[in-house]
C-alpha cells in the first residue's frame, strides 16, 4: 500500500487558529510523575486504530528511559474524569518542539475534542521553556502525520495554523499490523 506521510509546522504562535471548547468538564493535565505504564497504555490505546507499532516492544525499561528524559511532557485531556487523549513533547535543539504523538481515545472521537486538544497542545509547545529552566524560548513546533491516521487529522493541524513542509510517499506492507486486541 502506498503511505503518505506530512511534515508540518508553524514558527510564529500568532498562526495558532484556536478551535471552538468542547462541553462537559474537560481538563488537560501534564503527567508529573513520569509513569512507563501510563504513556503504553495511552500509546496502545489511542494508536491501536492507527497501526501503531513502533514502541510495542518496548520493553519496561526502555518505556522508563523514554518517559524520565528531560524535556519529555506527556499531557492527558481528560473529560468527565475520564482519559480521552494524550500528547507527547519533546524539546529538541534550536528551539524547536515536537509533538511526538497526538491522539484521542477509542470512543472519544466525534464529539470536538480533536481540535480543543490541538489547541491546548500548540499553546504547550509555545510556552514549554516556562517550564524547563534553562530552555531557549519555542521558534518552531512540528510534527508529522500519514495516511493511516484519523481521516480528520490532517485538517485538524491546516485548521489550527500548521503548514505542510514536506510530504513523502512510499510503499509498505500493513499485512502484519492492524488493530491491537481489546484490553481484557
Amino acid at each position: 500500500m502506498s503511505l503518505t506521510t506530512w511534515y508540518l509546522e508553524t514558527t510564529d504562535p500568532g498562526e495558532l487558529r484556536p478551535a471552538r471548547e468542547p462541553g462537559g468538564d474537560v481538563r488537560f493535565v501534564r503527567v508529573g510523575v513520569p509513569s512507563p505504564a501510563f504513556n503504553r497504555f495511552l500509546y496502545e490505546r489511542v494508536g491501536g486504530d492507527w497501526q501503531w507499532t513502533d514502541r510495542l516492544s518496548w520493553t519496561e525499561q526502555q518505556w522508563r528511559e523514554w518517559v524520565d528524559r528531560p524535556g519529555l511532557e506527556t499531557w492527558v485531556l481528560y473529560l468527565d474524569g475520564a482519559p480521552a487523549g494524550y500528547t507527547e513533547l519533546e524539546a529538541q535543539p534550536d528551539g524547536a518542539v515536537e509533538v511526538v504523538y497526538f491522539g484521542l481515545l477509542p470512543g472519544f472521537l466525534g464529539r470536538g475534542l480533536g481540535g480543543h486538544m490541538l489547541t491546548l497542545t500548540l499553546s504547550r509547545a509555545w510556552d514549554l521553556a516556562d517550564r524547563l529552566p534553562g530552555r531557549e524560548p519555542t521558534r518552531r513546533v512540528w510534527l508529522h502525520t500519514c495516511s493511516l491516521d484519523g481521516e480528520h487529522a490532517l485538517a485538524n493541524y491546516r485548521s489550527r495554523g500548521l503548514s505542510v513542509y514536506r510530504t513523502t510517499q512510499e510503499q509498505v506492507d500493513t499485512s502484519t499490523k492492524g488493530r491491537l486486541p481489546a484490553p481484557s
